[in-house]
């Protein structure tokens, strides 16, 4: 069945870039597991339709096929969408109906078709998570612009081996699960034949080298928790609720790339002001001005 993306992040059809990142934000915020009421299933639904929505090129495809067509491969003709097959009834294949045949998912089988045995996620380069957090400024710092120092607790890589899991001045080695490839090839027997699938070799997670020592401050894992001081640049003339986003500021993961972070801002209006001007102020971040 097709994700209806615009409705998901709650905007129209022809609703600009702009529009699109800023429903992005809040939402992202609003559901991020992080957070104690998110909702980890929403983040990730709300994530991949501004993953497509964003990109001129994925859109166009979108508003043409729907949400399957990074599914269709080369195959645009074939009539092919997520979730199904041409309208053919494969009911008569459960339960034993083709013996020999792992029927389990069939789901997974369709997608090795149509791609090639390439569209597996697990041949996707790894990221790490996107994490988020707010921040207090005052109403002049919001009017003026301000630089704020935060002290963060989140995955980062490991100061001693930078992210390799190697102990420092030890050799790298080729990987014996994937000889050195980075990848490994598996072949699934399925109803249409044999189909290839290619993931990342979990040992060496794509590099196709590992360390001859490991790094004895991560274990090997090339990150670990810890606390970092990050500098915000709050620019000036922010609104109450708008979100600064900081790319590859978030967690890390071995071998793959940083997450963003993202920082809520809530601007304090002064305290010593009359009613009515404390409420042409809220109106005004209200509506955006």
């Amino acid at each position: 069945m097709s994700k209806d993306y615009y409705n998901i992040l709650g905007v129209s059809k022809g609703a600009s870039k702009d529009e699109i990142k800023k429903a992005f934000y809040k939402l992202a915020h609003k559901h991020h597991p992080d957070k104690k009421d998110g909702n980890e299933a929403k983040f990730k639904e709300i994530n991949e339709a501004y993953q497509v929505l964003s990109d001129d090129s994925k859109r166009a495809k979108y508003d043409q096929f729907g949400s399957g067509f990074e599914n269709m491969g080369g195959g645009g003709g074939s009539g092919y969408q997520q979730g199904g097959f041409g309208g053919f009834d494969f009911s008569g294949f459960q339960n034993g109906g083709g013996a020999g045949f792992d029927f389990g998912n069939l789901n997974d089988i369709f997608s090795d078709f149509f791609t090639g045995g390439m569209g597996d996620e697990r041949s996707q380069p790894r990221r790490g998570r996107d994490i988020s957090t707010e921040i207090p400024v005052s109403f002049s710092e919001s009017i003026l612009g301000v630089n704020k120092k935060i002290l963060i607790t989140k995955t980062s890589k490991c100061n001693i081996c930078g992210g390799s899991g190697a102990k420092v001045g030890t050799k790298m080695q080729t990987c014996k699960s994937c000889n050195g490839q980075g990848h490994i090839r598996e072949t699934k027997r399925t109803i249409f034949g044999n189909i290839s699938n290619t993931r990342i070799c979990n040992e060496c997670l794509g590099v196709g080298q590992v360390p001859k020592e490991i790094c004895t401050n991560c274990k090997g894992a090339g990150v670990l928790k810890k606390g970092e001081e990050i500098s915000v640049a709050v620019p000036s003339g922010i609104h109450n609720g708008e979100t600064i986003r900081m790319t590859g500021a978030g967690e890390a993961v071995k071998n793959g790339k940083t997450g963003d972070l993202y920082i809520k801002i809530n601007v304090k209006i002064p305290s010593k002001i009359s009613k009515k001007a404390r409420e042409l102020l809220e109106e005004l971040q209200k509506e955006g001005i």
